[in-house]
């Protein structure tokens, strides 16, 4: 299914820079990317640049690869131009050279989906030139051979170092399109094991071998040691509590009763608004939509499900149709700019809001331990990790961390960079709230809270060939293994904060790493 794009929108069609004269007085190029949704394009009616009107007899549609079509030749009878999301074409006018400065561009062409569009924006011909060299690449197959050992060269050359292990890896490259770009080499990152760690999940049961990506010393033996008290105590139960991932539009108005109105009418609609989401994908759903308001603005927070992706780029396309719906049947008061992201979705950073409502998953991992197992395994009492426990509380609320424990961040990062996440997502996942006391039996019960877990078992680099063999490690691999990735990984994070959190308090601590980490 598709949506309805409004006039707004339609301008993001339109690759802002790409103006430009072609070389030896050829004409005048610029380029349209679909960012909206998987068309055919069924006709290129005119163009239009300043006062001067480029008919479809003088417009060539370059498809890339050598392919050019004449403008006039595109029709709906077996002469469409496919068009998915991400997808762009240059558009060459045989018209005179432009003058430098700005030119307003019109275009008018239709398609299968949306009918005839048409395209008015403003740009610019600049004549700046790079006289820095350029990364070698192909415009045919970027991942050929041919094309990576030319980059090679030429970053042996320009740094005037010769690269042994960066050029060596094991798969075919051309598995990379869309995870990353300019490819040359890969970076090899050692990988331990620890565990076997016994997790009590609704969704991970039983005992697993965790690989942790890392370079830092005793990180893994620290986790190791956590993961074997939590097993002499039953293991470590975990639940996903919360599952949501956001795309957070601000609407601007005139006055902020304009934006109050907006925001009830929104509340009002929620019931039109999602088909127009759900239309772009069969998995994102979109729970519920939270409305913020400040001055004139009304920024709204879309709560979407995911499936097994982490989905980021998933709700970003499902709100851009929402929003689209919305900025063709609002009739209240005029929104006077819309931006597609606020940042109060807090993409890639840390934010109260993810705490207090959740972004990725929820996750709680939670344990008992035995006084016994901790004073023999750890050299603590219960009573003495609970008392550090609230002085460390005292930090963290001191220095505005948004984390009570310790470092939750290092098991994450570990587990991300070898199962093929976003590690950037590590910013926002590394929040947490720990807590624990001695209950009634003397035992130690200790529990931490993942509020915005990002995490994905399908999609982005999950499917790479190291990664994907280390979430086949943890049997993570197929449909409906996301909540079991999540349990898993919240256990080795209670885990990693078991095991510091002794060590600080029984001042084993920089003597652990004086004897495992020292690498000088």
């Amino acid at each position: 299914m598709v949506f309805t794009p409004s006039p707004m929108l339609l301008k993001l069609l339109y690759t802002r820079g790409s103006l430009h004269n072609l070389p030896n007085n050829a004409g005048v190029a610029f380029s349209i990317k679909n960012r909206l949704d998987t068309v055919k394009v069924t006709g290129f009616k005119q163009v239009k640049i300043g006062e001067t009107v480029v008919p479809a007899e003088n417009i060539t549609v370059d498809l890339g690869d050598g392919e050019q079509r004449p403008a006039s030749q595109i029709n709906a009878d077996g002469q469409a131009i496919d068009l998915p999301v991400g997808r762009s074409l240059t558009i060459r006018l045989a018209t005179p050279a432009l003058a430098e400065g700005m030119h307003p561009v019109q275009a008018w062409f239709s398609t299968d989906a949306f009918g005839d569009l048409h395209v008015e924006v403003e740009d610019a011909i600049v004549s700046a030139a790079n006289h820095k060299p350029r990364i070698p690449r192909s415009d045919e197959d970027d991942y050929a051979e041919a094309a990576i050992a030319a980059r090679q060269r030429f970053a042996e050359e320009f740094s005037g170092q010769e690269f042994k292990h960066l050029k060596q890896y094991s798969f075919d490259a051309h598995v990379l399109k869309g995870n990353c770009e300019h490819f040359v080499g890969v970076a090899q990152i050692p990988v331990g094991l620890a565990g076997p760690l016994t997790v009590n999940g609704e969704h991970a049961q039983g005992d697993f071998l965790i690989p942790m990506a890392t370079t830092e010393g005793t990180l893994v033996a620290s986790y190791n040691r956590g993961m074997q008290v939590l097993n002499l105590c039953g293991g470590v139960k975990c639940t996903v509590v919360g599952d949501a991932m956001q795309r957070a539009p601000v609407f601007v108005f005139e006055d902020a009763r304009g934006a109050r109105d907006f925001g009830k009418w929104v509340e009002d609609s929620i019931d039109q608004i999602r088909p127009q989401a759900e239309s772009t994908s069969s998995v994102a759903k979109l729970q519920y939509i939270d409305t913020y308001l400040s001055n004139k603005f009304a920024y709204l927070r879309f709560n979407f499900s995911t499936g097994d992706a982490a989905g980021q780029n998933m709700v970003g396309r499902a709100t851009f149709a929402a929003c689209s719906w919305i900025l063709e049947n609002y009739k209240g008061p005029k929104i006077e700019h819309f931006y597609l992201e606020s940042n109060f979705a807090t993409d890639k950073k840390a934010s109260q809001i993810n705490v207090m409502r959740t972004r990725g998953k929820r996750v709680v991992a939670e344990a008992v331990v035995k006084r016994d197992v901790l004073m023999q395994r750890m050299r603590v009492t219960p009573e003495q990790l609970a008392y550090h426990g609230q002085v460390s509380n005292v930090g963290a609320f001191i220095s505005g961390a948004n984390n009570n424990g310790a470092h939750s961040a290092n098991g994450i990062t570990a587990l991300f960079i070898a199962t093929g996440q976003d590690v950037a997502n590590v910013s926002e996942s590394s929040a947490g709230i720990l807590y624990s006391e001695v209950n009634k039996d003397g035992d130690l019960y200790i529990s931490i809270t993942i509020p915005s877990l990002i995490v994905a078992t399908h999609g982005g680099g999950t499917g790479l060939a190291t990664q994907n063999e280390c979430l086949q490690m943890l049997g993570c691999v197929g449909r409906g293994t996301v909540r079991k990735f999540a349990e898993i990984v919240a256990g080795v994070v209670l885990a990693g904060e078991l095991s510091l959190g002794a060590a600080i308090s029984s001042s084993d601590w920089v003597s652990s790493h004086e004897q495992y980490g020292r690498n000088r």
